[in-house]
């Protein structure tokens, strides 16, 4: 199969790339408040599809290859792809969101893990690592660089804590379509894959477990969980490429 074509961005296009961002960034923020113990999936999913419609946008996931909600949770065991409903969150809880908003034609894409209420030590170790490694992946993210070389930063400190990558998952293009090329793992041998150049724009987004890396796909088709109930984090975030730096198009 013919690999596809990574499609540079101009500053134009990166500067709609960016309203979009900022818009799944707004979303989180009036999010948050209410993700409270006794709300459920499905509540939250109607606020961010309400947010998002109200300032001229749509969901990107909705409707995408049938998919039923307006963003993806994750709860505890969960690792990516849950479908809003009538579960009721619970303190101690940890909830990923995967929020995307479609403005003018072009998608911004994120997620945040967020605690329901206190939340025992090791979860929050748990999210305080896969932060530090999203972040290190960003800071990675430079001109003339490899796109194993932020696989391979990630996966180095996830390990050394403990943690273990999910496999089989991977970051992706973003541009006017919600995934482009390319599409890359967290995990891996540094100094291989295409070079970083200007304009390139594409997720950063590691899951990672307290537990095996190994994952199921439920019966729904959609919902990701850890083979051993283990609790799983992610964080994402969509960046350009620039001479100057990564960009972080989804950031506040």
């Amino acid at each position: 199969m013919a690999r596809r074509k990574i499609q540079l961005k101009n500053d134009r296009q990166i500067k709609k790339l960016r309203a979009a961002g900022k818009l799944v960034a707004d979303t989180f923020a009036m999010i948050e408040p209410h993700i409270q113990p006794g709300v459920t999936t499905g509540e939250l999913d109607e606020l961010i599809e309400d947010f998002i419609r109200s300032h001229g946008a749509e969901p990107s996931f909705k409707g995408y290859n049938g998919f039923t909600g307006s963003t993806c949770v994750a709860v505890n065991d969960v690792v990516v792809h849950g479908i809003p409903g009538d579960l009721a969150l619970q303190a101690g809880d940890i909830i990923g969101v995967d929020i995307g908003a479609r403005l003018d034609g072009w998608h911004g894409d994120a997620t945040i893990t967020f605690p329901v209420g206190e939340i025992d030590a090791e979860s929050q170790r748990l999210m305080d690592v896969c932060l530090a490694s999203l972040d290190a992946g960003i800071e990675t993210a430079q001109v003339g660089t490899r796109l194993s070389d932020i696989s391979a930063v990630i996966q180095q400190i996830v390990e050394e804590a403990g943690f273990n990558v999910v496999r089989n998952l991977f970051a992706h293009g973003v541009g006017r379509n919600l995934h482009e090329a390319p599409s890359f793992p967290h995990y891996g041998e540094s100094g291989r894959g295409p070079e970083l150049k200007e304009g390139m724009v594409f997720t950063i987004e590691p899951m990672i477990v307290a537990g095996s890396e190994d994952v199921d796909l439920l019966d729904d088709g959609w919902t990701i969980v850890t083979v051993d109930g283990a609790r799983s984090a992610q964080f994402e975030h969509t960046i350009a490429i620039t001479k100057d730096g990564p960009l972080v198009l989804t950031a506040p």
